[in-house]
């Protein structure tokens, strides 16, 4: 009997260890959103370069020393502002002389009117010859040419002056020189400098056939007008200014069977750049009903994107397809419908099964 007594009571010391042993796990505090629907633009997006409207490589067109450069390098310029001069000796000397070379053609058809009066008059009175005459004629002919000659080359010779001042074409930004006072400069120097105009901007990006051939699909309900573009940069920064489109080509790039699309863009503070890498995206449609997440709730592994939501108090996986950008949110494509928990604060701890006590996030602030 006592030998029983002693096995009853070993073998409950043996099983309250273990029921407590398979007690069930605090649950993880999480923090949760809705997944809401919001009327999302239709969107397509593009990787685009800014171009300047104006970009003018400023060349010498005549050759002689560069005497002074004009300009500080970066600043912004205004069309008609002086940039370099060139010395300007052997031009002022050349213009000189062609204004003399001028006035001796004009006193010598002075010389050869006269001389024909008088040729016309003595055959009028049968005291001349007609072949003096005539080689009168033709002398105040080629004076009358050579006075043309001259003046051209006067023109040409003052032009020539002129180029020795440089000057702005258009409004820009300019930027650093090639060559410096003191160097010999010519129309086969090469650029003295780059002029670039700063607002409006272009900002140009292919679009590929499939792309373009459904914007035609879809033309009879869009107006190219009414297609708002934005700009993201390399940073990820929203440009503060929409542009509208101006210009699509009208060949297809056979290298890459794209289309180029040309959109212009306002640039008040200088905050687009001639020749800078953009993402372009095109608003364009009436707004759809979408499904939007934070992007804070995204997760990524070698299968894809998935999000973490609450249902019967624990973390179940859904794998999702994402769209573009929302401000601080992101469109969900496929795999929520709406009205999900999703899981945004306490993702470290969280394991797919695991138990959780979910409650409104705090520290999430949606666009």
């Amino acid at each position: 009997m006592r030998t029983a007594i002693c096995t009853v009571f070993i073998v409950c010391g043996l099983v309250v260890p273990a029921g407590a042993q398979q007690a069930q796990p605090a649950a993880i505090p999480v923090g949760v959103v809705q997944a809401e629907h919001r009327p999302i633009e239709k969107t397509s997006d593009f990787v685009g370069r800014v171009e300047a409207v104006n970009r003018v490589d400023i060349r010498a067109r005549v050759q002689g020393f560069l005497e002074a450069m004009l300009f500080k390098e970066g600043d912004l310029i205004k069309e008609g502002d002086p940039l370099y001069r060139i010395e300007q000796g052997l031009f002022q000397a050349a213009v000189e002389q062609a204004e003399g070379a001028l006035m001796r053609s004009k006193a010598s058809k002075t010389l050869t009117e006269v001389q024909l009066q008088r040729a016309e008059d003595l055959l009028a009175k049968s005291a001349g010859t007609a072949v003096a005459r005539d080689q009168a004629v033709a002398a105040d002919e080629q004076a009358k040419g050579q006075i043309l000659t001259d003046e051209a080359n006067l023109q040409t010779a003052k032009i020539n002056l002129a180029y020795t001042e440089i000057a702005a074409p258009v409004s820009g930004r300019i930027g650093r020189t090639n060559i410096t006072k003191g160097n010999v400069v010519g129309p086969d120097s090469g650029p003295l400098t780059v002029l670039v105009s700063q607002d409006p901007m272009y900002v140009t990006f292919p679009v590929s056939q499939r792309d373009f051939l459904r914007a035609q699909e879809d033309d009879h309900r869009t107006d190219v007008k009414t297609i708002k573009a934005k700009l993201r940069f390399a940073d990820g920064r929203t440009y503060d200014q929409t542009g509208q489109i101006n210009f699509v080509d009208v060949t297809v790039d056979r290298a890459t069977v794209t289309v180029l699309v040309r959109a212009t863009f306002s640039n008040p503070t200088g905050g687009l750049i001639d020749g800078q890498l953009v993402r372009v995206t095109l608003q364009s449609g009436t707004p759809q009903e979408m499904v939007v997440v934070p992007q804070s709730a995204l997760i990524a592994d070698q299968e894809g994107v998935y999000v973490f939501v609450v249902e019967d108090g624990k973390a179940v996986v859904k794998r999702i397809k994402p769209g573009v950008e929302s401000g601080t949110d992101i469109v969900v494509q496929e795999g929520l419908s709406g009205n999900e928990q999703v899981i945004v604060e306490g993702l470290q701890g969280v394991r797919p099964g695991v138990a959780v006590k979910a409650s409104p996030a705090t520290t999430l602030k949606r666009s």
